[in-house]
């Protein structure tokens, strides 16, 4: 449920606000977690996966993450590793343990699907906030959560798979609760993520349970996390394209 502004004014500097309140949400220096992952779709049993994420903040305003599975068997060991870049594109690498070799993910690709999942490259990478064109539409609720609604449409169409994403941020948190992704010439969206649970953890909000859904084909991707600690002090090398490589869990 929506509660559209009647054309309100300044939308699109309140809209930049909350972006930017959102992107700079503190979530510590680094961080380390355990989850696992269900795929789920009609007339199929569910797909359980194992994994750790990692995640570091640099001192440029760049960020990295790594994204490893430990089970089952047939995807344990695969990788991805994320760079992401304040002032140019980002970089993506995946570890594909049947070729032993880790390949850089093109751009052209940021619409593939990460291992099958609903998650798409672009979805595991940062969007900076200057990327996107913001609005707030107005308020909202997510299972009787209040939100603030913010429309987000890229500056540049080439630069996203997506044309636009509707968020339902929860200003007290500043997490967003619900995402609405939509696609060019579609009216309705093509694929939503739901919070499910969020949790305090060592002073900063989490997610701990979301899930990922296709709109047109119903398939899902639930993502819950078992165990995550911040400031953790991980080393810089666990984030190179050689570890990414090299691992052997």
């Amino acid at each position: 449920i929506v509660a559209w502004l009647p054309d309100p004014s300044h939308a699109d500097e309140a809209g930049i606000a909350l972006a930017t309140r959102v992107y700079d949400r503190p979530d510590g220096n680094d961080s380390v977690s355990r989850a696992y992952m269900v795929l789920t779709e009609k007339g199929h049993k569910p797909r359980h996966r194992k994994l750790y994420t990692y995640q570091i903040d640099k001192d440029n305003d760049e960020s990295q993450a790594l994204l490893r599975f430990t089970e089952p068997a047939d995807i344990k060991d695969t990788g991805l590793l994320t760079y992401n870049y304040p002032d140019k594109d980002n970089n993506q690498w995946i570890y594909l343990p049947a070729l032993d070799r880790a390949r850089r993910i093109a751009a052209s690709r940021k619409g593939g699907r990460f291992v099958g999942s609903d998650l798409y490259y672009e979805d595991l990478q940062d969007r900076e906030v200057d990327q996107d064109h913001h609005k707030i539409l107005g308020k909202g609720k997510v299972n009787g959560v209040a939100t603030t609604v913010l429309e987000s449409t890229p500056v540049d169409a080439d630069n996203s798979v997506y044309s636009k994403r509707v968020s339902w941020i929860h200003e007290k948190t500043l997490l967003p609760l619900r995402v609405d992704y939509y696609k060019a010439g579609k009216d309705k969206p093509v694929k939503r993520l739901k919070v499910r649970k969020i949790k305090k953890i060592q002073g900063f909000w989490t997610v701990v349970d979301s899930t990922v859904t296709d709109l047109k084909s119903g398939h899902k991707t639930r993502m819950v996390t078992k165990a995550i600690a911040y400031d953790q002090s991980l080393p810089d090398k666990l984030f190179s394209r050689q570890a990414l490589s090299r691992w052997s869990a």
